[in-house]
């Protein structure tokens, strides 16, 4: 009997937990055709793949040392993580422990697939850094903010409102 472990995550509070429910279905579907026996599914909700301080991938890995499941199913890489460096490592220690992982998208997932989709991932998320950033300029520029304060996002100490220069902190406090 193959034991499998579901990872499973969504990266921002604009999404919804339905995304976790959808991913983790089509991961027991694979493992179902496959045979393999689900042992227990580990989530992230809300939480960026740009970093592993995440308590999902957290308890994953230390399981996956500890040798309770044999393989690791995820949607796709990105899943996991869209760093480069960390999935890589994931990849290692998983490796080390002789657990394998699939993704629905790929199937197993080789040094190839980490190389190659770690790449574009950490470039995907790069890419939507610079626009996010993007976005925000123009309603900082304008002394507009709209929605929630990013604690990122500061707008410079030249911008003034009110004739009072504003400091580089978060929520535009008076200087």
């Amino acid at each position: 009997m193959i034991r499998a472990a579901i990872y499973a995550r969504y990266s921002s509070d604009l999404q919804r937990d339905a995304s976790i429910e959808d991913q983790i279905r089509v991961c027991k579907m694979r493992a179902e055709r496959e045979g393999w026996t689900v042992i227990n599914c580990y989530t992230d909700h809300a939480i960026s793949g740009a970093s592993l301080m995440r308590p999902g991938i957290q308890m994953l890995m230390q399981d996956g040392a500890a040798e309770r499941f044999d393989i690791v199913i995820a949607e796709d890489l990105d899943r996991l993580s869209r760093d480069q460096e960390d999935i890589a490592g994931f990849y290692k220690r998983m490796s080390f422990a002789d657990v394998d992982i699939y993704t629905v998208a790929d199937g197993k997932i080789s040094d190839l697939h980490i190389g190659l989709k770690g790449t574009m991932n950490a470039r995907f998320l790069k890419d939507l850094a610079q626009k996010t950033r993007r976005g925000f300029a123009r309603p900082c520029r304008e002394r507009q903010v709209r929605g929630r304060q990013c604690l990122w996002l500061r707008c410079r100490a030249s911008v003034e409102r009110d004739g009072r220069a504003y400091s580089r902190r978060p929520h535009h406090q008076p200087v």
